[in-house]
């Protein structure tokens, strides 16, 4: 029989520096990799687009509505202007955007690096700086992790997930403002934890900390507005430690002078989001925001963010493809994903439990839990009381995810070492061959989830799951099938108009056709966006048809996304134009599409 005191007893040399120090090295240059693999691989959607025009300062606004145009009239937004500033990015975000500027202006800088007038700027350009950014929150989550844990265990281990996690490296490879948010939010969080232990003590915050959260809080609010959902589960946290630090038996409320700071810190941040209020009730909302409103629900639809959110939550840690072409490769997919959850869920929660013994850890586990649970009940509010459903679009999680990588990590950590979390239990001896197997079992179920986790890693930098929101891939390849087929008969692509998520969607379109082999002649390719101003209105239909008599005979049509204008109408028009269906295609993300014959 041996002491687990006298086993456990760790004596930290110059070495074991050195060593994390090379550990924290390996997992930043995995991230990095994963992250920049096939990072221009990936067809652009629409957001990622939106990135592209207002961050060297152009304006959608300068495609022609109502008229013909060509690929290049329709790509020209695409091209770095040398006289572009920032006064540009900004004029182009408040006029045509609903998002706030940091991210944008970053972003105009990056480009700079990489533009040529003369060409379209590259998606790998676009894209790299998310990359990059994601790549910097592996170190920052380690330091995150140690200064809630003061654990080195912990931070390795939440530095290595947060390297391979599926969710992180779909947010690195979006042209989108969600890595650098994330900084953000493991900063503020780091704030969160220094003053959750100065509350606990009954210390004053340093005024330094309350400076920089002030600063890191106006930054993340200037950057996505859904940081916002970040500082609401904070300010709860907050208030949870004061009801249980102040609450007395009286049910009197007993204010300490050590909290002075914290209302400094809440009065600043309450500052830097009103500076945004103007902001928000200018911004053109209505068409940019509206597929996120879902309506009435009914039957199943009630549950439905439930398990989107679950989904989302699964995807943090675990990924197999889902989204393969084989329809039984995604099923087999989806089985292992649940099966893979139930077994690691226990060990999860009893990884907790055990830290939770601890005063210190004890205390990190209840803020960053608090602070999840506060962030997801925050999002099952607007989507069930709003009608706004932020369950569908996983991404949105950016706002609690550092946390939860961290969780995991500290979960983890705890059957890292058994003999150190058995010794500092109530036990005092345990057979040394059964402690050496616990620890040996322990470590090995570790690496196995971290394996797993870079699989699912993989899969996404493999396109096998976490694919783009938009497929105009897909519909490109339609189109240029049927064009080779067909050349050099005219062909016209039209979409109906309502804000510049359709002029996105077709510059995904021009994007593929002119990018992807084999190379067609596009003389006779050209892009027609009907502005249809109301939901009811018979603008785009009666602009379409005037095109359409106006154009050369035959003519291949494609209608994209016509599904929102009058049917009957829709359908009227085409057969007075002598139109005929020739294929109706299965939906994909983001698209509806059908092919019409015009004859004379």
């Amino acid at each position: 029989m041996v002491s687990l005191r006298e086993q456990t007893s760790v004596k930290v040399t110059p070495g074991s520096h050195h060593l994390h120090l090379w550990l924290l090295v390996i997992w930043t240059v995995l991230g990095l990799v994963l992250r920049f693999a096939n990072l221009a691989g990936k067809t652009p959607w629409t957001d990622e687009f939106a990135t592209i025009v207002f961050s060297l300062g152009n304006r959608f606004a300068t495609v022609p509505l109502d008229q013909v145009v060509t690929a290049e009239t329709l790509l020209q937004p695409l091209y770095p202007r040398p006289g572009a500033n920032l006064g540009d990015v900004l004029s182009a975000l408040f006029m045509e955007s609903n998002h706030p500027p940091i991210y944008f202006l970053l972003s105009h800088f990056w480009l700079k690096l990489f533009s040529n007038p003369t060409e379209i700027t590259s998606l790998w350009a676009t894209r790299s700086l998310a990359a990059f950014l994601g790549t910097v929150s592996i170190p920052a989550t380690f330091g995150l992790a140690w200064l809630a844990f003061r654990s080195r265990v912990v931070a390795q281990i939440a530095a290595a997930l947060m390297a391979t996690s599926p969710f992180a490296i779909y947010l690195a490879q979006e042209a989108r403002h969600y890595t650098l948010p994330i900084l953000w939010i493991i900063g503020s969080l780091g704030c969160l934890m220094i003053a959750a232990r100065a509350v606990r003590d009954r210390l004053l915050l340093p005024i330094w900390v309350c400076w920089v959260w002030i600063g890191i809080n106006a930054l993340g609010i200037a950057t996505h507005y859904f940081f916002a959902f970040t500082l609401f589960a904070e300010a709860i946290v907050i208030a949870c430690l004061g009801l249980i630090q102040s609450w007395r038996e009286d049910g009197r409320w007993h204010p300490s002078t050590h909290w002075r700071r914290i209302w400094i810190v809440a009065g600043g941040t309450l500052i830097s989001c009103l500076v945004w209020f103007p902001v928000l009730q200018n911004i053109q909302e209505g068409e940019l925001t509206r597929w996120i409103y879902q309506g009435d629900r009914n039957g199943l639809a009630w549950v439905e963010p439930i398990f989107q959110a679950i989904a989302g939550w699964i995807s943090m840690l675990y990924l197999l493809p889902i989204q393969s072409s084989s329809e039984f490769l995604s099923l087999i997919s989806g089985i292992g994903l649940a099966l893979l959850t139930l077994w690691t869920l226990p060990k999860l929660i009893s990884g907790l439990q055990v830290q939770a013994l601890h005063r210190d850890t004890r205390l990190a586990i209840s803020v960053l839990g608090c602070f999840i649970v506060s962030a997801i009940i925050l999002f099952f509010s607007v989507t069930y009381f709003f009608e706004a459903d932020l369950t569908g679009a996983f991404r949105y999680n950016f706002v609690y995810f550092p946390a939860v990588i961290v969780l995991i990590g500290a979960a983890l950590a705890s059957g890292w070492d058994v003999a150190k979390q058995i010794a500092q239990s109530p036990a005092t001896h345990v057979p040394l061959p059964l402690l050496r197997l616990l620890r040996v079992c322990s470590r090995k179920t570790i690496v196995l989830l971290g394996l797993l986790s870079l699989l699912g890693g993989l899969t996404v930098v493999t396109n096998l799951s976490y694919q783009k929101v938009h497929r105009p891939d897909i519909v490109a390849q339609a189109i240029q099938a049927d064009f080779q087929a067909n050349s050099p008969i005219d062909t016209l692509v039209a979409i109906p108009y309502r804000s510049h998520g359709q002029i996105s969607r077709l510059m995904g379109i021009a994007w593929n056709l002119r990018s992807a082999p084999p190379e067609i002649d596009q003389s006779n390719l050209q892009f027609f966006l009907a502005q249809d101003t109301q939901r009811n209105s018979r603008s785009a239909i009666e602009n379409l048809s005037a095109v359409i008599r106006a154009s050369a005979k035959p003519l291949h049509l494609w209608l994209l996304n016509f599904h929102e204008v009058e049917q009957n109408l829709l359908d009227k028009m085409l057969q007075k134009n002598r139109c005929t269906l020739e294929e109706k295609f299965p939906s994909v993300d983001g698209f509806r599409y059908r092919l019409y014959r015009c004859r004379r």
